[in-house]
């Protein structure tokens, strides 16, 4: 009776641990989380914030993903380039008006209009860059442990055993 009871402890301590280890998660360690903030998206791995260089250097593992990232960096590449450039063209005459000067207004109006280019070229680079982690984190394949759903113990007609359910 003692080994019985013995065994019967033994079992239950045995699938409280298991259990206890099992935290069902669906997210793979190597996901990448996407947090949308005022003006686009920042990417995060481990607690750790990710730049686009970073990002392009995680992503070289699934092709579709690369492909993405890489369409992305050079995006906005372009988009800041352009952008300063708008923002050099404005800012000159108005600090040429400020200083007392006649300011050349058909500068700054170039520069609206580059400025005016690199939002939205801006706006697709930050889509593409989440289009590529989410292709990345569909790729990743899931912990096979997580796919435990049930471990129990059950007393049947014939004894005592362990139930795993999937």
């Amino acid at each position: 009776m003692q080994r019985i009871l013995l065994l019967i402890a033994v079992l239950i301590t045995t699938v409280t641990a298991s259990t206890a280890q099992n935290t069902n998660t669906k997210t793979s360690s190597d996901s990448i989380l996407i947090i949308k903030k005022f003006g686009g998206y920042q990417f995060y791995k481990n607690d750790r914030q990710l730049n686009m260089n970073q990002l392009q250097t995680v992503l070289e593992v699934n092709n579709e993903a690369y492909k993405d990232i890489k369409s992305a960096r050079s995006v906005t590449t372009f988009s800041s380039i352009l952008g300063y450039a708008g923002g050099f063209l404005i800012g000159w005459p108005i600090g040429t008006a400020i200083g007392g000067g006649k300011p050349n207004w058909a500068m700054a109006g170039v520069g609206a209009g580059l400025t005016a280019i690199s939002i939205p070229l801006s706006i697709s680079a930050k889509k593409k860059a989440k289009s590529a982690v989410v292709k990345y984190n569909s790729g990743l394949t899931s912990n096979p442990s997580a796919g435990v759903k049930e471990l129990k113990l059950k007393l049947t007609n014939e004894g005592i055993g362990v139930v795993l359910k999937f």
